[in-house]
This record gives structure tokens, sequence and C-alpha cells, in this order.
């Protein structure tokens, strides 16, 4: 059953040169250099380092979009995920 109180998270990755992606989400998956992690609504206060891969992202709609990025690090704190990144690659 979903959860009719679901607040809304923000996510924003940003590389040098430009803002990648903004907006609300459900969940996104991130490449940690310890392995791949999710974050979900609520999750604990964060600070990890990024390897190259895929961020999966599944927007507040439910619609989902994948971004290829380069290394980097994830902020998560209240609801809001910062991601900061070299760059990100064309698939």
């Amino acid at each position: 059953m979903a959860n009719k109180n679901y607040k809304q998270m923000k996510l924003e990755i940003i590389t040098p040169e430009k803002t990648v992606f903004r907006g609300n989400i459900k969940s996104v998956t991130l490449p940690g250099t310890l392995g791949l992690f999710e974050v979900l609504e609520n999750h604990a206060p964060l600070i990890s380092s990024l390897k190259e891969g895929t961020v999966k992202i599944v927007k507040a709609n439910g619609e989902e979009k994948t971004v290829e990025i380069l290394d980097g690090f994830a902020e998560v704190s209240n609801n809001e995920i910062n991601v900061c990144v070299e760059g990100t690659k064309e698939i």
C-alpha cells in the first residue's frame, strides 16, 4: 500500500559546468565507491564518495531516468540529496 503521507525528496546533480538534474524524486540509486546504494525518504544523513557509473532516479511522478556520471560525492540530509560530480557521460 502506498504511503499517503509521502514527502518528496529533492535531488540536485551538478558538474562544474552545469546542473544535470534538479527535481523532486521518490528514490535515487548511486554508485558509491564501496558499492551501489539507494536513498529513500528519511534516509540517515551521510556523505559518500562516488565512482564512475549510473545514477538511477525515480522521479516523483514514477518516471525513471538514468545519468552516467564520473567520480564525485553525494550528501544526504533532511530529504535533500546533493550530488557533485566531475562530469557526465553520454549514453
